[in-house]
């Protein structure tokens, strides 16, 4: 499992589910065997890279978003056994309402396995749903557009808790996932759900299928 944002659990390879007329249309995927695209590399959030440690990941923050150390909060997911470092940063995405960034540790390697971002009323008590609605189009038409493996590609997907926006692969297999998360409710006609988004999660995983967290050994139970 990965973990999003705000503890929100997420497969590795969301399960083929049915596109809703609510859920946003897709956009066309670059061909890039044309060589007009530039492949998508996946290497972690800005200065913060994958196999970093705390303390480099630490440095790439302040670095990145001018903050001082104090503004960087530590913590642990208990049941992955891995750590965390979280910050919370003002218009991310330009005109966005303030976000919250966490980079998650592996259990065994302790470096950058895992970068997440989530905007809710939790990290911006003013944010709305409009705004969350268009902050997920930003994002799911940039990621769109910008050379992911064809056949990894995944939007517009009903899920559970919301609607899969986007979900691609580069070359080595580092994963980007963004989901409008909320609740679904019938629509007056009957004949389609409507999503009330609450927030919205993007991941960047090094390695989606086999992420680095504690995982009992079969037959230990």
């Amino acid at each position: 499992m990965l973990a999003l944002p705000g503890g929100t659990a997420l497969a590795a390879a969301p399960a083929a589910a049915t596109p809703v007329t609510s859920a946003p249309a897709a956009t066309a995927t670059p061909d890039l065997s044309s060589g007009d695209v530039t492949p998508a590399s996946v290497g972690g959030f800005r200065s913060a890279q994958f196999g970093m440690s705390p303390a480099e990941v630490k440095a790439a923050i302040i670095k990145d978003f001018s903050v001082e150390a104090d503004a960087i909060a530590s913590g642990e997911n208990a049941a992955e056994r891995t750590q965390l470092l979280s910050v919370a940063v003002p218009d991310l995405l330009p005109g966005g309402g303030t976000a919250q960034v966490s980079y998650v540790f592996g259990y065994k390697s302790k470096t950058l396995i895992q970068v997440g971002v989530s905007w809710s009323a939790a990290t911006d008590s003013t944010i709305t749903e409009a705004e969350l609605y268009a902050d997920g189009d930003v994002l799911r038409s940039h990621f769109a557009a910008a050379g992911y493996k064809p056949d990894t590609i995944k939007t517009g997907l009903v899920l559970q808790n919301g609607l899969l926006l986007f979900r691609g692969e580069d070359a080595d297999g580092h994963a980007t996932i963004l989901i409008l998360q909320g609740q679904f409710k019938d629509a007056a006609d009957g004949k389609q759900k409507t999503l009330t988004p609450t927030s919205l999660a993007l991941l960047y995983s090094a390695s989606p299928q086999n992420p680095d967290v504690f995982k009992l050994a079969p037959g230990q139970f």
